[in-house]
Parts: structure tokens; sequence; C-alpha cells
């Protein structure tokens, strides 16, 4: 269980996202309201993991407040969330966590453990992997995931040539590409929420790198044949109209029904190796985000032990 309970519960016990585009959105007493063609939808904010704000989406200074103190993260996103541009501040205010992540990627061993630990997540209660190579993983994860597309083709009865997504040209995508586009996008959403409110940064991938979004997209693949692929091909074997909003709200069920909010900062701390036996008190920073920060000092005792073996005197 999570040491600072300020941190964690609100992401987990929450509901997952809720998308907006060609909107106003205004504060609404402590939560906020969506003004659209449609009318008003009331927007409990406390109980919300992500709010994804599309093209047109007009929010004001108060309503992002509400929604900054009631921990929610906001996504600046493209159309139909599969772009992005620009997020809020999610709750952690501890550099700890990310100061562990950047210990790990930096190190090409224990890189390489964590990279192990990702690909062996996905393959739980599986006997005779923990000796195999990264590469034996790869291929197996490689496996896994086309035998995942060719069984949802066949249980939906949705064709499935491959994965061609073409960036620059959605339209001239097939239904299916669309539809998993979209619905990774969703699952992007929420796992770039729980690194950020779990105090880890982002770009800092192990798996993938180079990119600000790489962690997320780590973290991304530990669900995708749980959530997205199945919830894309549920989708568009209903027809393409409304493809991309029919594809969200199966997918929503589905976070639901696996527990993703439930599992996903446990699973970050569980690559991390980040649990309560570190003994590190960082919620002083969470309950008061002006608090001043201690200056970094080297430890005396390893630098006279360092200036000894150099030949100076201590």
């Amino acid at each position: 269980m999570p040491k600072d309970f300020h941190e964690l519960p609100k992401f987990r016990d929450g509901l997952s996202y809720v998308y907006l585009e060609r909107c106003r959105i205004e504060q609404d007493e402590k939560a906020i309201a969506c003004y659209d063609q449609e009318g008003i939808t009331k927007i409990p904010c406390a109980s919300l993991a992500v709010i994804m704000l599309g093209p047109g989406a007009d929010i004001t200074h108060e309503a992002i407040k509400a929604i900054a103190e009631n921990g929610c993260l906001v996504l600046w996103t493209g159309e139909e969330g599969v772009r992005f541009y620009g997020l809020g501040l999610g709750e952690t205010r501890s550099a700890y966590k990310l100061i562990k992540q950047a210990e790990l990627v930096s190190d090409p061993a224990k890189r390489l453990e964590v990279v192990k630990r990702m690909y062996m997540m996905r393959f739980k209660g599986a006997e005779g992997i923990e000796g195999l190579t990264l590469e034996e993983l790869r291929g197996m994860e490689g496996v896994r995931v086309r035998t995942a597309y060719a069984r949802a083709s066949k249980e939906y009865g949705v064709p499935w040539s491959g994965r061609d997504y073409k960036r620059r040209s959605w339209g001239s995508t097939d239904p299916i590409n669309r539809a998993l586009s979209s619905a990774n996008a969703c699952l992007y959403g929420i796992c770039h929420a729980a690194i950020v409110t779990a105090g880890y940064s982002p770009a800092l991938g192990f798996i993938h790198n180079g990119k600000q979004l790489s962690f997320v997209y780590d973290i991304a693949d530990l669900y995708k044949v749980e959530t997205t692929i199945p919830a894309a091909f549920k989708a568009t074997a209903l027809g393409t109209d409304g493809l991309e909003r029919r594809v969200r709200l199966y997918l929503r069920d589905l976070f639901r029904e696996q527990k993703i909010l439930a599992r996903i900062v446990d699973d970050i701390n569980e690559l991390m190796r980040v649990g309560e036996e570190e003994g590190v008190d960082d919620s002083r920073y969470n309950d008061d985000a002006a608090l001043p920060a201690p200056l970094w000092r080297e430890d005396e005792k390893g630098l006279e032990e360092r200036m000894d073996l150099a030949g100076h005197d201590s």
C-alpha cells in the first residue's frame, strides 16, 4: 500500500477519463460544468483521473483551478485525443521517485533489469521465463500481440491486415486502425496521468527512448492487449459512424472491468522497486507545495573515503 495516502487514493479509486471538445467549461461550485449544443453537463472532476480537452474546448481560469484542486490532470489534445499538446500539474510535489527513475534509466545494468521486468510483467504466471534473454522476451511479446490481434479479428468479424496508422492522413486510414489509434490515445492519457500523479517523469523511458512521452509508451504497452485491442475491434464491428466516440466508451468500461486505475501506480512502483521499505517520507511536500527544498550535500563520509583512496589527507 502507498505510504502517502494523499497521493494515490484519488487516482486509484476514481473514474478514468472524459474527453471534451467544442464546448465551454466553467467552474460549478467545487466541480466544473460543460456547455455545448446538447446543453449543460456537470462533471465531478474530483472523481476523474484525467480530462482530455480537444479542439474547440474553451475553459476558464476558475475551472482549471477547480480541476487542479481536485487532483485531476488536464491534457490538451488533438481531435479525438490522438495528438498531445500539453498538460497540467499532477498532485505529487516530491522528486524522490523521479530521482529513483533517473538513477535506473542512467545505469545500463539497472535499466536492463527494469526492461526485463516490464516484459515479464506481461507474462505473469507463465513458467520458464525467468532465465530468458531480452531478445527472447521481445520475441514472445511480438507473438503475444499478433495473437491478440488475430483473436480479436476472429471474435468480432473485423478484417485485420496489420497495424497501419497514417499520421498525416487520418481519414485514409482504415476503421480498425483509426479505432486502435483513438483507443491508444485514451490509454496514453490515463498512463500519463498515473505517471505524473505518482511522481515520475513521462520522458524517462526504458524501452522507448528519446521522446517526452517515452515512459508513457512503456507503461501503456503493459495493458494494450487487455484493453485497447478488444475495445477497438468491438467498436469497429458496429460500423464507422461515431467510431472514435464509441471506442472511448467501450474502453472506459474495460478500464473499470480490468481495474486499470487500481493497478497502474502499483505496477509502476513495482517496476521501479519503490515501496515502504525505502523509508522515504515525502508527504510533507504534498501537504505543503510551497515548502522549501533542502540543498544537496555531498555525503561527508563517502567524500573522506574517496579522498583517502586518492592519496589526500582527510
